[in-house]
């Protein structure tokens, strides 16, 4: 077994893979069962709306999946991207309160243009992450420090063609801007993995403006 930075643990593919995974009666009862979660429970509905939210259809435009293993993973971000990429997520130097943060020099540009996966930590017995790659896509190395002198290394996601959300998105409704108008982007908190290809390009974000608010998933948002 393999120790993730988050909290749980991976699970190699053979052991994960001898485990199901489906909302389907007869199996949901054997994985509540492998654990020892009961009926009713709230680890329950946690491995409900997990699954539920995995088996749902994919966004025009989005190609995803629900990996069970790290090597899962891998496999998903190399056939999306080929075999030449890294794995990033947001650093933080030291544990600090919630303050302001501002964007500081050396704003770069990850990967090629629209070949960007990220995986994003779900609620789980073990280590489950929702991979996806959406159109219009891409991804950034953003330098920021903190009123107390904190640096973070950030890394942002954004998409330059909203128009197949959810109207009623948080985003929308936070920057005041229909689905589709502009490119709305957002930072990463640590438990997500964004995969590019290995050689970064530059970049520089001078031409954006930063609307900036914390949301209930932890990601903060940006608008042109």
């Amino acid at each position: 077994m393999k120790t993730s930075n988050y909290g749980v643990t991976f699970l190699s593919r053979e052991v994960a893979n001898s485990i199901p995974f489906s909302s389907n009666k007869v199996e949901m009862e054997n994985i509540l069962n492998h654990f020892s979660i009961k009926q009713g429970s709230k680890e329950c509905e946690f491995v409900k709306n997990t699954i539920g939210y995995c088996e749902g259809q994919d966004m025009k435009g989005e190609v995803k999946t629900c990996v069970t293993s790290l090597e899962s993973m891998v496999d998903f971000a190399t056939s999306k991207l080929g075999n030449n990429v890294e794995a990033v997520s947001t650093e933080v130097n030291k544990e600090t309160n919630l303050q302001e943060y501002v964007i500081a020099k050396g704003v770069k540009k990850l990967g090629e243009d629209n070949k960007v996966v990220v995986c994003h930590k779900v609620n789980y017995p073990y280590a489950v992450f929702y991979c996806h790659k959406i159109d219009a896509t891409n991804a950034y190395s953003v330098p920021m420090e903190g009123v107390d002198g904190s640096r973070v290394k950030a890394v942002a996601v954004c998409h330059t063609d909203t128009s197949q959300w959810n109207p009623k998105h948080f985003a929308f409704q936070f920057l005041k801007v229909q689905r589709g108008t502009v490119p709305i982007c957002h930072f990463f908190t640590q438990e997500h993995v964004v995969w590019v290809s290995k050689d970064w390009p530059k970049f520089n974000l001078g031409q954006f403006k930063f609307a900036i608010l914390e949301s209930e998933d932890d990601d903060v948002l940006i608008s042109k």
